[in-house]
């Protein structure tokens, strides 16, 4: 990396920008346009999620504070609050959001050999949804409830390196199993999800593509057990056994075998009752599988708590949806830095440091594998003595 260019920039540098090129012709996303163009607007965009800002105001009046650095930043247009606004109303979100897979797939690319707390070398994904909440005098298009509004965020996380694979932003009101039938599905990779998604006629979908999948079983479901294996003591696996759905419609949209496995956690005791149609996995190993769907769970959480997915710069749909792809974007860009570079701090350290230093001209892997707490005795060598 040059260190005579800002540490902005040189994160900047890991956009594909020829591929994004292309994806914004094909949308005539920059068509007519002179002083801003899409790249100038992911820019502004990515740099309100990287240093924290609350609004346009905030966003214009941090870029304005520094207008000689800006130009060295990346941005080749002038940053007015007006105009960041009308592209975020105006310009497709789908420019955003296929950037977005694009970079999504170098990432599992680069994480594909990580492991994630369950012995397998297949691919294992984990699919969940969350809401984010909207105000509804702001945004009426997004009512869900009564006095209720807001989106939700369907997500399908890859379990290695944790980089969202499938990602669909759709009205609060839509049920999750609904989203089974959008997945492409993967010959060969487990698929992890809660009750939510239970759906037999859907499942036996996975099961003819080949597919795995790892959920909980509901106390109603109707069974009768076929064969039992015998299972190794403290390993916390109660039963092993192979099922048939009885009930009047699973029976039917289910029509093969089943494995129903009983399992007992240690540390909290608890007992969960998992049904799978994979019968070569060791038992124990099927439970690891569906204690990594908590991965899911950690990733909304920590979007939520570290990027601008709650506050949004924009009241139309197409503003929403172009926020979050940006802040999707820039979870998976910094992943990705993490990776080429090899850096030893978890992804909220590393935005930490960089949301302090996007001005500074340094080179950005050194400025990332320096900054060391451990290295510091908490003294300053110059500090003054207060008493002799």
């Amino acid at each position: 990396m040059n260190t005579g260019r800002t540490v902005f920039a040189q994160l900047m540098d890991y956009l594909p920008r020829r591929r994004f090129q292309t994806i914004v012709r094909h949308y005539s996303g920059d068509y007519k346009m002179i002083r801003f163009s899409c790249l100038d607007q992911f820019l502004c965009l990515a740099f309100a999620q990287l240093t924290y800002r609350e609004s346009l105001r905030d966003l214009e009046a941090c870029l304005s504070a520094q207008p000689a650095k800006l130009y060295h930043l990346g941005f080749r247009g002038r940053v007015r609050r007006s105009t960041l606004a009308d592209a975020n109303e105006q310009r497709d979100w789908r420019i955003f959001a296929d950037l977005a897979q694009q970079l999504i797939q170098e990432a599992h690319g680069l994480y594909a050999h990580d492991p994630f707390g369950a012995e397998l070398n297949g691919a294992a994904y984990a699919l969940d949804s969350t809401t984010i909440e909207l105000c509804l005098e702001l945004f009426p298009w997004a009512r869900f409830r009564r006095r209720k509004g807001g989106i939700k965020l369907h997500t399908l996380l890859n379990l290695r390196g944790n980089i969202p694979s499938f990602i669909l932003i759709s009205e609060a009101r839509q049920h999750d199993v609904g989203v089974l039938d959008l997945l492409v599905l993967e010959a060969g990779a487990f698929y992890v999800f809660d009750r939510g998604y239970l759906d037999f006629a859907r499942l036996y979908r996975l099961q003819q593509a080949g597919a795995f999948f790892v959920t909980r079983s509901k106390r109603n479901m109707r069974f009768r057990v076929t064969e039992s294996r015998p299972v190794a003591k403290g390993t916390g696996i109660l039963c092993d056994q192979t099922i048939r759905l009885t009930g009047v419609h699973s029976a039917t949209d289910y029509p093969a075998p089943l494995r129903r496995l009983k399992y007992r956690d240690a540390e909290t005791g608890n007992v969960y009752v998992f049904i799978t149609n994979n019968f070569t996995l060791s038992a124990l190993t099927i439970a690891q599988l569906y204690k990594a769907r908590w991965q899911v769970e950690l990733f909304f959480k920590w979007i939520k708590q570290h990027l601008r997915i709650k506050a949004f710069f924009g009241t139309s749909d197409n503003a929403v949806k172009t926020q979050v792809w940006v802040a999707v974007s820039v979870y998976v860009l910094v992943a990705i830095l993490k990776k080429r570079l090899a850096l030893p701090h978890d992804l909220h350290r590393i935005l930490q440091i960089l949301s302090v230093h996007l001005f500074e001209k340094v080179n950005i892997q050194q400025l990332l594998t320096e900054t060391d707490d451990s290295k510091t005795d908490g003294c300053f060598s110059n500090q003054l003595t207060l008493f002799d």
